[in-house]
């Protein structure tokens, strides 16, 4: 996020920090602190909707719909608190003391959830959302600073900080999915949730801590600006943020307490006004701003289909894996939790190759859109593979093959990186000048109201009764149908999005 309290003033100097590995050391210690934290985060958001049915529906399959709209009210409401933490680090607080009290804010919540209350779970959660909305944006932002604009390094140290996010995501189900069925007398029929939760916030403690003694590597970068340049900064301002904090955690739980259909009006509402104000200054900026304005505004909406079929992990794919996969090896089984680890191991395994092909492909490099256009439709051909699955597939038990499910992940993840990581950077290339912020409140809202989708849709899927092999075929069929046609219809107009782009590559 930008703003007028950076850190840093325009074009002072980095500082002659340590080189580790060919990078400045600070960028290893928020490595791991980065890594803890998507320990954390990961860690328990495969057992949530799981926990929901188990704990506030005594396992009645009828909860895994109302489970799976809270789960993406949840995740839509993490990408929309970033937007304020983003806000809170550039002009009040600085992104040191934002990531330190998003971290004790969300630890407390983590353990929170542990409370067999639903109010307090609810509670919880949110107590969740505000510290991940202070915590997570600003982290990304403190690697930036730690390279000039033309260092060569820029892009790799970022690649580096990108495998600390995907290697806590990969290991955290594993583990957590380990100790629920392991400890205080979980099993794979009914793991111990609370152990995951527990887990999960040990997990955050660890993170804060590691931030904690770790930032003096940062010599002044990230703390607010009259204290990176030797003034004393207003200690207060902690405490005012932590009261506002503590004010909006009551109003994200009413948020996750409204129907789910309500929060999207109220998205949608946010991301109508926004495209808005985008677009006044673009029209303002000139005729090539102005196309460029809603050449990305264009993107948003296809933006937001991905993620509501992409963002099925934690919920419709959970019930599935637990009720319709064939988990059974000899006698083991397979933990749910683990599917979850398969899309960080894809994205470890893959991306080198992806941007492999892109380069090898020299100037036949697909454009921006069609990119965005490829991403939806392998996310549809993971669909296409459920359906297949569904149809051809199932036993006389009534379960599909492991294997299934597994392969649904990786060609999800090749979905996902050919369309994920350019989307910041085309906000940064065809936002207005002046309100690159609020292009990138655009990207994150567009994400969120497709998390919140991905809830709706998924309790659809489930249905009334809970999941069965015909509720899935035929709610997997629309995401298909759905997939495939608008991420062909994007590769098709993508020659006149290209166009408005004027030149943007």
């Amino acid at each position: 996020m930008s703003g007028a309290a950076s850190t840093t003033t325009p074009g002072a100097p980095i500082p002659d920090f340590k080189q580790v590995m060919g990078h400045p050391r600070p960028l290893w210690m928020l490595f791991m602190t980065e890594f803890w934290e998507r320990f954390a985060f990961y860690g328990m958001r495969w057992a949530l909707a799981l926990y929901i049915v188990a704990q506030f529906y005594h396992g009645d399959s009828a909860g895994e719909a109302p489970a799976s709209r809270l789960y993406g009210a949840y995740l839509a409401l993490v990408y929309a608190a970033a937007l304020f933490g983003g806000y809170v680090a550039d002009r009040v607080l600085g992104y040191q003391r934002s990531i330190l009290l998003g971290a004790v804010v969300m630890a407390a919540g983590l353990f929170m959830i542990t409370v067999p209350s639903e109010q307090v779970f609810k509670l919880g959660l949110a107590t969740v959302i505000a510290g991940n909305g202070l915590f997570k944006p600003n982290i990304s932002t403190m690697v930036g600073k730690l390279y000039s604009p033309e260092d060569g390094r820029r892009d790799s140290g970022f690649t580096l900080f990108y495998m600390g996010i995907n290697a806590g995501a990969f290991i955290a189900p594993i583990l957590t999915g380990w100790l629920a069925e392991r400890m205080f007398g979980g099993s794979p029929d009914m793991p111990a949730y609370k152990v995951v939760f527990i887990a999960s916030g040990i997990g955050m403690i660890v993170s804060l801590v590691w931030f904690w003694f770790g930032r003096r590597q940062l010599q002044g970068i990230g703390r607010p600006l009259e204290e990176a340049t030797g003034g004393q900064g207003d200690k207060r301002k902690v405490l005012y943020v932590l009261a506002g904090v503590l004010v909006s955690i009551p109003v994200i739980y009413s948020l996750l307490a409204i129907d789910a259909s309500k929060l999207q009006w109220i998205l949608s509402a946010l991301f109508v006004g926004l495209c808005v104000l985008i677009l006044r200054e673009g029209f303002s900026e000139g005729a090539v701003q102005r196309d460029k304005a809603i050449a990305m505004l264009i993107i948003f909406v296809f933006n937001v289909l991905f993620w509501m079929f992409f963002e099925q992990a934690g919920s419709s794919f959970n019930f599935l894996a637990q009720n319709i996969v064939d988990r059974d090896f000899s006698g083991w089984i397979f933990p749910v939790g683990w599917f979850q680890s398969v899309n960080s191991l894809a994205i470890i395994t893959l991306a080198p190759v992806i941007a492999w092909i892109w380069v090898r492909m020299g100037r036949a490099n697909p454009s921006i859109p069609r990119k965005f256009g490829l991403g939806i439709i392998f996310n549809g051909l993971a669909f296409l593979l459920l359906m297949f699955a569904l149809t051809k597939l199932v036993s006389p038990a009534g379960l599909i093959p492991f294997w299934t499910l597994f392969m649904v992940y990786v060609i999800q993840s090749v979905g996902e990186l050919c369309l994920s990581p350019i989307g910041l950077s085309m906000v940064t290339k065809l936002a207005p000048v002046r309100l690159v912020g609020f292009g990138m409140g655009g990207w994150f809202l567009s994400t969120a109201i497709g998390n919140n989708l991905s809830g709706i849709f998924a309790s659809h899927v489930s249905g009334e009764t809970g999941m069965n092999v015909q509720s899935a075929l035929s709610g997997y069929t629309f995401g298909f149908w759905v997939l495939v046609g608008s991420g062909a219809f994007l590769f098709l107009i993508a020659p006149l999005i290209q166009r408005l782009m004027h030149g943007v590559k």
